[in-house]
C-alpha cells in the first residue's frame, strides 16, 4: 500500500477555484466517508486551510484510486474533470511524504513558515482518527510530519518573517488606517475558530484599544473576548445580527467563518458606513482571510472601504522568509524524510524475514519428528541436544542474509531484496500476509489514462518520469 496525495493550493489555483474546492468542518466527515467507500482507498485524511485543500489516501492502485479522488474533488467543487486537473498536482509514495513535511514545515505556505498548518494538519488527523479513517500508514506519516515540522520552528528561523496570513493582512491593515497603526484602534473579528482565535492574539499585540468578537453563537465569541481582556484590551462579544452596528465602530474588520456565503454584505457595509456617529473620512480595512470569500465582491469599491483578500495577500512581499532559514528547512526536511523512509523500508522487508524464520522453524520441527521416527531409542536428553545443534545451524545460517536484508532494505529500491528473499525461499504472499500486512505497492497499471493524463502532463514532473520510464518499470523518484 501506498499514499497518494491530490491538492490543489494558492501555489497552482486563483482565489475563485480554491473557493470552490474548499472543505469546510461539515464538509470533511462526509468526504471522508466517500473516499473510504471507494475501491482502491482504505484510508484517507484531508488537510483543508485557508489556500489549500489536499486529500491524503493510503491505496492498492495508482489509476484507480486517482480517478477516484479526481471524481470526488469535480463532484464536490462543480468543477468538470478538465478544470479540476489543470489546477491540481499529484504526489505519490515517497513524494507525498515530502510534500506533506514540507507543508507541516511552513515551506509551502503562503506566509513562509506559518506555524498554524501544524494545527490545521493536526486537526486533519484528529478527524481522519475519530472516523476510523487512519491506519497505521496515515497515522505515522502524519505523527512524523507533526515531528518534522516542530524540529524546523525550533532549529531555524524561518518563521520570523510572519507567524501566519494574519500577520501580514494585520501589517498591511496598519499601514492603512494612518498614523499609529492599529494602536488605540478598534477591530471587529468575526468568527470564534482558529483564525479568530490567531486575530485576537495578533491585535492584543498590536496594542489595539478595543476588540469586538461577532459570531454566529456569542458563547464562542465570549470566550474570546475573555482572552482578549486577560491581554488588557477591552472587548465584548455580539451574535452576527450585532454586525452592521459593530463595524461602525471599526478601524478594522477581520473575518474567516468558513462560512458557505458572504457574511459582510453590500448592505450591512452601508448600513455601518452610514451610521450618524461614524466619521465619513475614517477608512475601514477589511481583511477577508476566508476560504470561500467571506465579503461580498461589491464592498471593495464602496468609498473608504480597502478590502485585503487571499488574493491580494498572496502578492505580498512579507509572504517570504529569509532564504538561509528556508534552506536549512529544506535540509531539515531531506534529512527526516531519509530517515522516514528508511524506516518504513525496513518495516516492509520486517514480515519477509519473520515469515522466512517461522518457514525454517517449521523446517527443523518436521525433521525432528523424523528423526523421532527413525531412532526412537534417543532419550530426551539426546534428543534436546540435537534439537539445540539443528537450531544453531539454522540460525546461524540465517542469521547474516536476514541482517543484511535489512541493511538494503533501509536503502532505495530496498524492497527488491525482500522480493528475492521471498522467491529464493519460495515464501509464499500467504505466509507474509500470515505475519503482517503487505505494505508493497506494486508499479500502478497506467493503461488508459483519463484524469491521470492532466494530472501527470500538467503538475507533476515525477509522473511524467513515471509513465516514460513504464516499461522500464521503475517508480517515480522523490
Amino acid at each position: 500500500m501506498s499514499v497518494l496525495l491530490v491538492g490543489v493550493s494558492h501555489r497552482t489555483a486563483p482565489v475563485p477555484v480554491l473557493e470552490r474546492v474548499a472543505v469546510t468542518d461539515t464538509d470533511r466527515p462526509k468526504l471522508t466517508d466517500k473516499l473510504l467507500a471507494s475501491t482502491h482507498i482504505s484510508e484517507a485524511m484531508i488537510v483543508s486551510t485557508c489556500n489549500r485543500v489536499e486529500i491524503y489516501a493510503v491505496v492498492d492502485a495508482f489509476h484507480g484510486a486517482l480517478t477516484e479522488v479526481g471524481e470526488l474533488l469535480a463532484d464536490h467543487s462543480g468543477l468538470d474533470l478538465t478544470d479540476l486537473h489543470r489546477h491540481a498536482y499529484v504526489r505519490y509514495s515517497e513524494a507525498a511524504a515530502e510534500h506533506l513535511f514540507a507543508v507541516a514545515s511552513g515551506l509551502d505556505s503562503m506566509v513562509i513558515g506559518e506555524q498554524q498548518i501544524l494545527g490545521q494538519i493536526r486537526a486533519a488527523y484528529a478527524s481522519s482518527d475519530a472516523q476510523q479513517a487512519a491506519g497505521r500508514t496515515l497515522h505515522e506519516l502524519a505523527q512524523q510530519a507533526l515531528r518534522v515540522g516542530k524540529r524546523v520552528h525550533a532549529e531555524t528561523g524561518i518563521d520570523s518573517a510572519g507567524a501566519s496570513v494574519v500577520s501580514v493582512a494585520l501589517d498591511r491593515a496598519a499601514g492603512i488606517v494612518g498614523t499609529g497603526g492599529l494602536s488605540g484602534r478598534t477591530a471587529v473579528v468575526v468568527g470564534a475558530g482558529s483564525m479568530g482565535g490567531l486575530s485576537v492574539a495578533h491585535l492584543t499585540r498590536a496594542g489595539i484599544g478595543r476588540i469586538l468578537v461577532v459570531n454566529r453563537t456569542k458563547e464562542r465569541a465570549e470566550h474570546l473576548a475573555d482572552n482578549a481582556r486577560s491581554g488588557g484590551v477591552e472587548a465584548q462579544a455580539f451574535e452576527l445580527g450585532h454586525l452592521p452596528a459593530a463595524m461602525a465602530q471599526a478601524d478594522v474588520l477581520v473575518t474567516c467563518t468558513g462560512a458557505v456565503g458572504a457574511v459582510v454584505t453590500l448592505a450591512d457595509t452601508h448600513r455601518a458606513l452610514a451610521q450618524p456617529d461614524r466619521d465619513p473620512e475614517r477608512p475601514l480595512v477589511i481583511c477577508d482571510l476566508g476560504l470561500p470569500r467571506d465579503v461580498e465582491h461589491a464592498v471593495a469599491g464602496l468609498p473608504g472601504v480597502t478590502v485585503l483578500d487571499m488574493e491580494s495577500l498572496q502578492r505580498d512581499p512579507a509572504a517570504g522568509a529569509a532564504a538561509s532559514d528556508a534552506d536549512a528547512a529544506r535540509a531539515i526536511v531531506a534529512s527526516e524524510l531519509a530517515q522516514y523512509l528508511a524506516g518504513q523500508r525496513l518495516a516492509e522487508v520486517t514480515p519477509t524475514v519473520t515469515a522466512l524464520r517461522q518457514r525454517a522453524a517449521d523446517v527443523v520441527e518436521a525433521e525432528l519428528l523424523r528423526l523421532d521416527s527413525r531412532l526412537p531409542g534417543l532419550d530426551d536428553p539426546q534428543r534436546d541436544e540435537v534439537a539445540r545443534t539443528v537450531r544453531r545451524v539454522v540460525d546461524k545460517l540465517l542469521h547474516a542474509p536476514t541482517v543484511r536484508v535489512k541493511q538494503l532494505a533501509s536503502a532505495p529500491g530496498g524492497d527488491s531484496y525482500a522480493a528475492a528473499l521471498r522467491e529464493l525461499f519460495e515464501l509464499s504472499p500467504g505466509s507474509v500476509e500470515a505475519v503482517a500486512k503487505p505494505t508493497d505497492l506494486g508499479t500502478p497499471d497506467l493503461g488508459a489514462i483519463d484524469i491521470t493524463d492532466g494530472f501527470i502532463a500538467g503538475q507533476d514532473p515525477r509522473l511524467r518520469r513515471f509513465v516514460a520510464d513504464d516499461n522500464q518499470g521503475k517508480e517515480p523518484q522523490a
